[in-house]
């Protein structure tokens, strides 16, 4: 991703997990969790919108964990249906927390796809007094998933024409909590060619961020 990513491994509930660690130049803000999507699919830490999240939350000031869920890449253990992949998040935050540069430091959790549900489900199950500052869902798996409620500032951005997780789950989902949506005209499941917008857009809703 950058020069300076870090490749590690920490333990988790089915093993080692592999991630990728991105700090900003001066000391970070705050440290976000980035959950890719499905791994069953071709999902891992090199997705190209998890990349895109860690250089956005990279340009706040934030520190990013980016990681494989079990059984992708070198990360251990087999495909637990969604179940012990919230755990591989949790095992993230507890990780990213421990570290001695991050004690004390917001959190941010924020998935793409799959990795959508996985946040919002690690988010929620977070201990009061220990949940995420900001959650992020990029095109949240709606339809395949139970996506928790989420808090209501939660930033969620779906493209209009997404073929992958059809915008109306989405709607569908976050009408019964009042959630806004931000709908992306004419963009797909992917973001193809429409990443640089859906940073700039990320940026302008999480540009506190850069403040705490």
């Amino acid at each position: 991703m950058n020069p300076r990513t870090v490749r590690e491994e920490i333990a988790g509930p089915a093993g080692r997990i592999e991630c990728a660690l991105d700090r900003p130049e001066a000391a970070p803000r705050g440290v976000a969790v980035v959950c890719h999507p499905h791994p069953q699919f071709g999902g891992t830490l090199d997705n190209k919108v998890a990349q895109m999240l860690a250089r956005t939350f990279m340009q706040l000031g934030w520190a990013s964990m980016r990681f494989n869920f079990r059984g992708v890449g070198k990360s251990e253990g087999t495909w637990d249906d969604g179940q012990g992949e919230v755990d591989d998040a949790l095992a993230v935050v507890a990780a990213a927390r421990a570290r001695p540069e991050f004690v004390g430091l917001p959190l941010a959790l924020a998935g793409f796809s799959f990795g959508g549900y996985v946040a919002a489900t690690a988010a929620e199950r977070l201990p009061e007094g220990a949940k995420a500052l900001r959650l992020v869902l990029v095109g949240p798996s709606t339809e395949k998933q139970q996506v928790p409620a989420v808090p209501a500032d939660t930033v969620v951005v779906h493209g209009e024409s997404d073929d992958v997780v059809p915008l109306a789950a989405t709607l569908d989902w976050a009408r019964p909590q009042s959630l806004p949506v931000i709908v992306l005209p004419g963009v797909g499941h992917f973001f193809h060619g429409q990443l640089t917008l859906l940073k700039t857009v990320l940026l302008r809703e999480l540009h506190e961020l850069a403040a705490v």
